[in-house]
């Protein structure tokens, strides 16, 4: 009986030495970073380090066009107002001429409006356009 015993004794040994021997074996190859779990996780984080600069840079880009874009807007702004300006001093003109009517032409106060707005548009895009120097200093 104690023969039996120790024969089943040193089968478990034997049976729990090749179990650790393959284990060591298994968590070796996950720790290599040419082949298996760590040369995933190396993979993947490179990945991440290049998602990250592609980030950075197309925000960079995102925040250049950005303020292009205020500053042709407040451009454009000005602009026309200055239109607007130059048409109600047209439209002026053409009234003052001789034209036999005493009276004020119908449009008269819609110009005096045009010009109102062309000088708040003005002043609007010529903040816009400072504070975008502002930010830029």
């Amino acid at each position: 009986m104690a023969v039996i015993a120790d024969v089943l004794l040193i089968a478990g040994v034997f049976a729990a030495a090749f179990y650790c021997a393959m284990l060591a074996r298994r968590l070796r190859g996950l720790s290599q970073l040419d082949t298996g779990l760590g040369a995933a996780i190396a993979t993947l984080s490179q990945q991440v380090d290049e998602m990250q600069v592609s980030l950075t840079t197309a925000k960079k880009i995102s925040g250049a066009s950005s303020r292009e874009l205020v500053e042709m807007t407040a451009r454009a702004e000005i602009a026309a107002g200055r239109l607007e300006l130059l048409l109600a001093t047209l439209h002026e003109r053409d009234a003052e001429a001789p034209t036999g009517q005493a009276d004020k032409p119908p449009h008269h106060d819609e110009e005096k409006q045009a010009v109102r707005k062309s000088a708040t548009r003005k002043a609007r895009a010529s903040e816009t356009l400072a504070r975008l120097r502002k930010q830029e200093a």
